[in-house]
């Protein structure tokens, strides 16, 4: 089982266009005790887009946070462009 989670955290989307049929969603979060940002997941869209689909995602965003502690799976930074950057470097 993971670690417990900080005691508040705001999860926030961050959304890129990869190109015209695909998008990226990146799942990310900010603890609100420490300032600290983290990327949990990415989700990708690509046309067209099923209710289904978007059930399985966010089925695996409430999965994942529930598992473990997305900053224990994905590290600590103290902005969301650091965050996700460290996240495109790692699965790259």
């Amino acid at each position: 089982m993971g670690t417990q989670l900080a005691a508040r955290l705001r999860s926030l989307d961050i959304w890129e266009r990869k190109d015209a049929k695909t998008l990226m969603r990146y799942r990310c979060f900010e603890d609100l005790v420490t300032g600290q940002f983290c990327v949990q997941n990415v989700d990708y869209y690509r046309l067209p887009v099923s209710g289904d689909y978007l059930m399985q995602m966010e089925k695996q965003f409430i999965e994942l946070l529930t598992e473990e502690d997305p900053f224990s799976r994905s590290g600590s930074f103290r902005s969301l462009q650091e965050a996700i950057a460290d996240h495109n470097a790692m699965f790259e």
